[in-house]
């Protein structure tokens, strides 16, 4: 049977999701929970992404609106399956939403989620061999092959002579170390007149998918194998299993980012977000752990035990230790954010300065200009937020709140101990605090008086 070039192919997508998860004993579903700061199932619609499908089904189950509310915004469609009947079951329930289509079909499953595009693809370009499969399986060999099915293959060859699940498995089939992953292609053409056909006579009393192979086989259609690692095909069905593979994908990104010219001092202390995006020449000391939504320019230096989230950060600027940079924080050529500094929604200009000890919400502050120790700008009043602006080559003295909304003028001076309430103009100096008083011999006055007071009282 000749087939069409892949090119020319239209693809669909089915993303198997309807499992109840009840290993994760949590509110939320099974394929939401976050991986690398993104829900696994986002991570698989993503990637798919890159092949540029027609269709992607996401078949739901227990806990579908949740499932629903998250892949509508990558206009996902989905199908339900009220019953768990197993994994051929699933599958049929989106024939409905693939109604019309002519193309090739990747069966993917949502807690399998690092599965590349170029392993897609790959079943794909099999699916268009010469020999023209009837159905790709995606293949690994595990380090313990444990309860997975088996896939026996004819001697010297890709294609499939049997595929079996564990539980129907005799000795001789339980040896093999070849597994089936469950991921799959398949022309839609043949892929629901062969589910149609699946029976579920089985150990489980389920609809096996990989029971198509045989039954296309039983047509005297071929069918093939390729392999990949066993860490691209980790399932999640638990929270140990979702720390192991969140493991395997911070290696995998570390040495990405090294390899991209970054420097980890401590790669293994270090935790990437899915999108983090680190330029040449970085320095990432020990400790450091990116939420979603960073980028950080060439050169720039983060220090050790950093917490960074939604943050922008510059060429040459310098952070931490000890800082935390949350969403909005924008740091700009230069800058530099010190020791137990926090930043939110705050743009700090070429070469401005937080050393010590400062929280900055809500706020721009100016080229050059430094704030001391210990500032706070009180941009909140329990009930609205306001901004506070610090202006090019201003200085705050230490321990001063901004009592927002408030501004500092360019080149103002801000002395230490200040509390803030209405603006300053460019260059002025602004001292808002008590008048020092100094009163002589008072403290030596007032010990004496207190240790006699205090003899008096040990007489009686």
């Amino acid at each position: 049977m000749s087939q069409p070039p892949l090119a020319s192919t239209p693809l669909a997508v089915v993303i198997l999701a309807a499992g109840k998860g009840t290993r994760m004993k949590s509110d939320l579903h099974k394929v939401l929970h976050p991986l690398a700061g993104k829900p696994m199932l986002l991570h698989l619609i993503d990637t798919v992404q890159q092949l540029t499908p027609e269709r992607t089904v996401v078949v739901v189950g227990a806990g579908r609106e949740q499932v629903e509310a998250a892949v509508a915004p990558r206009g996902a469609a989905t199908a339900q399956q009220i019953e768990q009947l197993g994994t051929g079951h699933a599958v049929a329930q989106a024939e409905t939403a693939l109604n019309g289509f002519d193309g090739d079909v990747l069966i993917l499953y949502g807690d399998v989620p690092l599965v590349g595009a170029a392993t897609m693809q790959r079943m794909l370009e099999r699916l268009h061999g010469a020999d023209a499969p009837a159905a790709v399986v995606l293949g690994f060999r595990p380090a313990d092959a444990a309860a997975y099915g088996r896939v026996l293959t004819e001697a010297g060859s890709d294609r499939i002579a049997r595929m079996v699940e564990f539980k129907d498995a005799n000795a001789a089939e339980r040896a093999e170390t070849l597994c089936n992953s469950g991921l799959m292609a398949v022309a839609s053409r043949d892929l629901f007149a062969l589910l149609a056909r699946v029976g579920n006579d089985n150990a489980a009393g389920e609809y096996y998918l990989p029971d198509i192979v045989m039954l296309a086989r039983e047509d005297g259609r071929i069918t093939a194998v390729i392999e990949t690692s066993e860490a691209e095909v980790a399932g999640v069905n638990s929270r140990a299993e979702l720390a192991s593979v969140e493991a395997a994908w911070q290696v995998a990104r570390r040495a990405r980012a090294m390899a991209d010219g970054a420097t980890l001092i401590a790669p293994e202390t270090v935790w990437f977000a899915h999108d983090t995006v680190l330029g040449r020449d970085v320095v990432v000391e020990p400790n450091v752990f990116f939420g979603p939504g960073v980028s950080v320019a060439d050169g720039a230096t983060i220090r050790a035990f950093c917490h960074l989230e939604g943050a922008q950060i510059g060429s040459g600027v310098e952070v931490g230790p000890y800082a935390r940079l949350r969403p909005g924080a924008v740091l700009e050529e230069g800058a530099k954010v010190g020791n137990f500094v926090e930043v939110k929604k705050t743009r700090l200009a070429r070469g401005a300065k937080a050393n010590h000890l400062t929280y900055l919400g809500d706020a721009e502050v100016g080229a050059g200009a430094n704030v001391g120790a210990g500032t706070i700008t009180c941009n909140y009043d329990g009930f609205f937020k306001y901004k506070t602006v610090i202006g090019e080559g201003a200085f705050i003295g230490s321990n001063s709140a901004l009592v927002a909304p408030v501004t500092v003028g360019d080149g103002a001076i801000v002395a230490a101990g200040s509390v803030l309430t209405r603006d300053v103009e460019a260059g002025a100096l602004a001292l808002v605090r008590p008048e020092q008083v100094s009163k002589p011999d008072w403290a030596t006055r007032f010990r004496e008086k207190m240790r006699a007071r205090k003899a008096a009282r040990a007489r009686t």
